[in-house]
């Protein structure tokens, strides 16, 4: 499913009415279908009340015509207006012969009549603005807002976008009115993505004819095109069918992270795991996970490996692998950043990379890592990381995380995986995918090791790198939204993302 900007969303628009569905049908398409989603709220006639705040727009246009559709099922339906609409308005002609009472805000001097509306709602929708929003939200609508936010019980339901929110920012101004859910019309908006507020939304489908997005590179995942890219497993198969992922990752401070990745990748479904680990800790590591291989790496003391055997080991190991992760929980000890460049830097041959942690933290101090690299490797950075990277701040890459991610797989010519809550997949040539996903939840320590275990779990069974990526992400975000409606967010660990993974696998293969 394609994420469009407000330019974007008028192009498609445009391009429906030259394929013969006009806007005036666009909007009777809206409206049907935001009354049918209201269906579960107002489930029988003379339920409600519902109040239906109506701005001047075509945002406006799709609440007036919600609210006929909602009387004409008996539901006793508020239209407030904030905002003049022009004198000549079908819409509102019509949702007053069908039974919508119909209220101006100019009439509503001291407010009273919104305050009891808002009161006495069984819904409250938000058609005010929605992708109209081009300046601040000031007197009187603010005013208006915060009676609102006084005297509500209900729930608001926000048409397209919560009025205040930036389309392409996806900034919320403070004065904007937060939704509980969102109905998205046409195509999702990219702002719900840089700013995720967390409120749940569904996409309504208002007739907008196929085909006419297939120049927009940015992509929302879904579960139906992640499960188009889940590997195959062929009855005539064998543990090399499904490739050979190498791990190489942990240090005595981060014991834990070797196992999670190792763990992970095997849970993906590659064929075989093999674990390339510092000898201190192979036991420690090899005690729970029976199913992988090891690589015991040489050390010449006490956490610090020898870095030129050990790439060695690592570079003999890597001929049989499919995939390969570098990073998780190495360390930034100088024997340990020696290792890493060693590993990755000026190497012409070997199996497709992933690299995360630690394996970031030390290309950033290479100042010509993009071009040493082979790739294209997918690169897994959280802010802070990225940050790193571009010799910029978390402020920075956050400010747009899809732009960062684009503009950094471009300029850098590798895949950028951006961790946070609706990461970021961005490809050099400039396809990006966006994960829905949004879990307090997995903001703990641990759960970045699993989904870099997952993505070169997928890499290894020889997907598209890019694809290994996104199925890597999506599947890591279903596997979290599954822990958390088990443990809630609170006590979820990394451990309960990776017990999740076969319960959210089979969902996606089934």
């Amino acid at each position: 499913m394609k994420i469009v900007s407000v330019r974007q969303m008028r192009e498609i628009e445009q391009a429906s009415v030259r394929a013969g569905v006009s806007l005036d049908d666009l909007m009777e398409n809206a409206g049907l279908a935001i009354a049918e989603a209201l269906r579960d709220r107002l489930p029988s006639p003379g339920s409600g009340p519902a109040l239906v705040l109506v701005g001047p727009g075509n945002n406006g246009g799709d609440g007036l015509v919600a609210a006929r559709h909602l009387a004409a099922r008996g539901v006793a339906v508020t239209a407030y207006l904030f905002l003049a609409r022009a004198s000549e308005d079908e819409k509102r002609d019509l949702a007053v012969d069908a039974g919508v009472e119909i209220v101006h805000a100019f009439e509503d001097a001291d407010r009273s009549k919104l305050a009891a509306a808002a009161a006495e709602a069984g819904v409250i929708v938000d058609a005010v603005l929605g992708t109209g929003r081009a300046r601040p939200i000031e007197p009187p609508l603010s005013e208006l807002f915060a009676v609102i936010r006084e005297h509500a019980h209900a729930q608001i339901v926000a048409v397209d976008l919560p009025t205040g929110m930036a389309t392409d920012t996806g900034h919320m101004d403070p004065n904007g009115l937060e939704a509980s859910e969102i109905l998205v019309l046409g195509r999702p908006k990219i702002g719900l993505f840089l700013e995720p507020t967390g409120a749940p939304w569904r996409f309504l489908d208002i007739g907008i004819p196929d085909g006419l997005d297939t120049r927009i590179s940015t992509e929302l995942m879904t579960s139906d095109s992640m499960a188009g890219i889940m590997p195959a497993r062929p009855a005539r198969s064998n543990k090399g069918t499904y490739g050979r992922a190498l791990i190489v990752a942990g240090s005595e401070s981060y014991v834990g992270a070797a196992y999670l990745a190792a763990a992970a990748a095997g849970r993906a479904g590659a064929g075989l795991v093999t674990v390339a680990v510092p000898d201190t800790i192979y036991p420690l590591i090899a005690s729970r996970l029976a199913e992988a291989t090891y690589i015991p790496l040489v050390e010449h003391g006490r956490n610090a490996i020898d870095s030129g055997f050990a790439a060695v080991q690592v570079t003999d190991a890597s001929r049989m692998a499919t995939g390969m992760l570098i990073g998780p929980g190495l360390g930034r000890t100088p024997s340990a950043v020696e290792f890493i460049r060693a590993v990755l830097l000026d190497r012409r041959e070997g199996p497709r990379l992933v690299i995360d942690a630690d394996g970031l933290n030390t290309l950033a101090t290479v100042e010509d890592w993009p071009g040493r690299v082979r790739g294209p490797a997918i690169l897994t950075p959280h802010p802070g990381e990225m940050a790193r990277l571009r010799g910029s701040t978390v402020a920075d890459v956050e400010r747009d995380r899809v732009h960062s991610a684009q503009s950094a797989a471009e300029t850098w010519g590798h895949i950028v995986v951006l961790k946070g809550a609706c990461t970021v997949v961005a490809h050099p040539d400039g396809r990006t995918a966006v994960s829905p996903w949004v879990n307090p939840g997995m903001a703990t320590g641990g759960t970045g090791d699993v989904l870099a275990g997952m993505i070169v779990g997928f890499l290894a069974q020889r997907i598209d790198p890019f694809e290994a990526a996104a199925l890597g992400v999506y599947a890591h975000g279903l596997a979290g939204d599954i822990a958390r409606r088990s443990t809630g967010e609170v006590a979820m660990v990394a451990g309960d993302v990776l017990d999740s993974l076969p319960a959210a696998l089979r969902q996606l293969s089934d």
